[in-house]
């Protein structure tokens, strides 16, 4: 008779905002039963309405749904996490994942022990159509296996990169947390410009982002996946002489690149403020 296998373990959101109601929804698509998904929301129409959506337990109370779990997602708004720390006791051995920008590994252990297994996360909004990104952290002497379900958690709304040192989490805020308002102002930039050129303003929208769809899964399917430089896949785009090459020359003229290194060093020095401010409050 064969072996069944393990059950997936129990899962505590503490917070039931957008962000986790993506992860919530990955879980799910990816075979997560319902039943293994718990989530405290003090907002009684947000209950509700995850209730309906997902088919899981909500409840108010985020002790009664961190007491069970193997693993606690703190979901909350960076200026909530104290209040929502608060009295949380753990069940022995559980995971603690963090997708609250800002807040401390320091901070979060100072309040649920010293012994508490933490791993620190950044993801983005993309995350709420399954195609984000998210960059996690955790300390020397956090277990594999808890390393492994931070993972899986977090790839349920798409991909995960991670790096060496808590404040490099600053850096994936630059660039992938803030990323996607980049790229919105891309392509609204580039609408107006094709309305100036006599486009209506439907089709210089449409045809800005999904160029700007069409660049993005390029990148990711031809580019990462086929270890190709995305200088090449530009180069490729620019014949000489041409009209990309006459674009392209005006956009590096004016410093479009340094423009671009001095802001995502703007918005990783903010985090890191923003990160100073709370930790001290």
């Amino acid at each position: 008779m064969p072996i069944p296998a393990p059950a997936a373990p129990t899962v505590a959101f503490i917070g039931g905002g957008n962000m986790a109601a993506a992860l919530i929804g990955g879980l799910l698509a990816n075979g997560w039963a319902s039943s293994r998904i718990r989530v405290a929301e003090i907002g009684g129409a947000r209950r509700e309405f995850l209730s309906r959506e997902f088919g899981v337990a909500v409840r108010a109370d985020a002790q009664a749904i961190a007491a069970e779990a193997d693993a606690v997602v703190l979901a909350v708004k960076p200026q909530q996490m104290h209040e929502a720390l608060a009295g949380l006791t753990l069940k022995d051995g559980a995971l603690v994942v963090s997708i609250a920008a800002g807040v401390t590994l320091a901070s979060i252990k100072a309040a649920l022990g010293s012994d508490t297994h933490c791993v620190r996360t950044m993801p983005n909004t993309p995350a709420l159509l399954g195609a984000g990104i998210t960059g996690l952290f955790a300390p020397a002497g956090t277990p594999l296996p808890a390393r492994m379900l931070a993972e899986r958690l977090l790839a349920a709304a798409g991909a995960c990169v991670w790096v060496d040192r808590e404040e490099l989490l600053d850096a994936v805020t630059a660039v992938s947390g803030s990323g996607p308002a980049y790229f919105f102002l891309v392509v609204e930039a580039m609408t107006e410009a094709g309305i100036q050129l006599g486009l209506s303003p439907a089709t210089a929208a449409r045809l800005a982002a999904h160029t700007a769809y069409g660049a993005g899964r390029m990148a990711v399917e031809e580019g990462l996946a086929k270890n190709v430089a995305v200088a090449t896949l530009r180069a490729n785009v620019t014949s000489k002489g041409g009209t990309t090459e006459a674009a392209l020359a005006h956009l590096e003229s004016a410093g479009l690149r340094a423009t671009f290194h001095e802001a995502l060093n703007k918005a990783a020095a903010r985090a890191a403020e923003l990160g100073a401010a709370l930790n001290r409050s």
